[in-house]
């Protein structure tokens, strides 16, 4: 079949378009669900194109494990809860590092000259070849080394978000551990690239690069996550096109570079949001929290359910701004609801989106729309901010960072330079909040004792279901 080849380049072709056609679709909620459907295509091609190389082994256990792995993928994303979504993401992401990472050490072993025997009895040695060119090794090295990282990283961001480890972990010298356990993992790397094949040397490099994963994630705070997560997505996409360059897949190298090109521009866009580079999200202190030298003066003033629900009723403009907190609570849909009631009755509502509001990029943006709010009502920081000032009441629920004055005003402060929403700048504020403690970065926010501010103490869900009654009442 000489017709073979040539057919497997154009399915890897249209694979490959089908991935970037997808994740064009992804960048509007209107159109993403039907870009995940495209680029899902696209893998499905993608694979079976790849079973049909001809000298491919162990068809029946690649299927297997396909098989597995399809249904396990199944069964998790239809039982995940919406709030559980960043560290599915995180794992996931993770996946794809290791896998990338097993790439690499398979091609290495090879290199090394170990044949492996396979379970149909063939042997396998790097793409048939003892003597691989300067070029392959290089990339079989930097593409094992990125994905390592991105495995052990993504595993301990996936322990940090499921409440398994402590939100940070540090120690004295740490960065400079860190840059030595990165040095020793490049050398290794480099001696491997430049012929030194030995097993004990590529286990060394391997431990090495999974070690500086660790490390690397373990003092990052989980309130940083959404950072992390980008930062990591681009190390797999990364690894991934490099390691299809050394397999010279060009259905790997295409979709590799994609991901990776989407994952590093989101990233610095996360890092902007957050007011930090992407050298400080790498090697610094990365969330720490710490006192703030400012004293915040006043305190904090409750409010009742009727009242704020009085306040909103007869409001001309309201603005809703949810949080990490709203989803914990899986508030989302009682918010719409009392949105919804409140847009009956004439008034003009939006909801405020900040970039790194939740755990993950998009988190709040995923959960509206699971509740049904339509698009045109989301707005992100940039487009609401010159709004708040002409806002009646702006209704906090479960954010905190992201809208603390203090990010503006206190060069002390873990946030200072931050972009926040500038809900203080509304008339009146009310917020949602379980009780008097900070936020999950660990800072006292200002806005909690402005003048302007009252706070409705409860759950999420249940003081907007309480808002949902108390409106109700005020048409009978």
């Amino acid at each position: 079949m000489e017709w073979l080849p040539d057919l497997i380049k154009a399915c890897y072709f249209l694979a490959a378009l089908l991935f970037i056609l997808g994740l064009k679709r992804m960048s509007s909620p209107r159109t993403a669900r039907g870009g995940i459907t495209w680029a899902g295509v696209g893998m499905l091609l993608a694979v079976l194109a790849t079973l049909a190389l001809p000298d491919i082994h162990n068809r029946g256990l690649i299927l297997a494990a396909v098989l597995i792995g399809v249904s396990a993928a199944w069964w998790s994303g239809r039982r995940v809860a919406m709030t559980a979504m960043p560290q599915m993401v995180a794992l996931y992401n993770g996946m794809g590092g290791g896998a990338a990472a097993a790439i690499g050490a398979v091609e290495l072993i090879g290199y090394a000259g170990q044949s492996i025997t396979l379970l149909d009895g063939g042997q396998f040695t790097a793409n048939g070849a003892s003597a691989p060119s300067g070029a392959q090794l290089a990339l079989a090295v930097l593409g094992a080394l990125i994905g390592a990282v991105s495995f052990s990283g993504s595993l301990i961001a996936f322990a940090k978000l499921q409440g398994w480890l402590d939100k940070r972990f540090v120690f004295p010298a740490q960065r400079v551990v860190n840059m030595l356990v990165l040095a020793a993992a490049v050398g290794l790397g480099v001696a491997i690239a430049c012929g030194q094949l030995g097993l004990p040397l590529i286990a060394a490099f391997f431990a090495l690069s999974l070690l500086f994963g660790l490390m690397m994630t373990l003092p990052i705070g989980g309130a940083d996550m959404p950072v992390v997560i980008s930062l990591y997505n681009a190390f797999t996409g990364l690894a991934v096109a490099l390691e299809g360059f050394v397999l010279q897949n060009e259905a790997m190298i295409i979709a590799g570079t994609v991901v990776g090109a989407a994952g590093t521009l989101l990233t610095q866009l996360m890092a902007k949001a957050m007011n930090r580079s992407i050298g400080n999200v790498l090697f610094g202190s990365f969330g720490a929290s710490g006192a703030v030298a400012q004293e915040i003066g006043g305190a904090q003033k409750p409010i009742e359910a009727a009242d704020a629900a009085v306040m909103m009723a007869y409001a001309e403009r309201v603005v809703i701004v949810p949080g990490y907190g709203m989803a914990v609570a899986q508030a989302q849909h009682k918010v719409w609801e009392f949105a919804q009631a409140l847009i009956a009755r004439g008034v003009k509502v939006k909801f405020a989106i900040h970039p790194v509001a939740g755990r993950m990029p998009g988190h709040m943006n995923v959960l509206l729309a699971e509740a049904g709010v339509p698009y045109d009502l989301i707005a992100d920081m940039d487009d609401i901010n010159p709004e708040f000032p002409v806002t009646d009441v702006a209704l906090v629920i479960g954010a905190n960072d992201v809208v603390n004055p203090l990010a503006k005003t206190d060069p002390a402060s873990p946030i200072y330079g931050m972009p926040i929403l500038d809900v203080s700048n509304a008339k009146q504020v009310i917020v949602i909040k379980r009780g008097k403690g900070t936020g999950f970065a660990g800072i006292e926010n200002a806005l909690f004792y402005a003048d302007n501010a009252r706070l409705l103490y409860g759950d999420g869900q249940a003081a907007a279901g309480q808002l949902v009654t108390e409106l109700k009442a005020l048409d009978h």
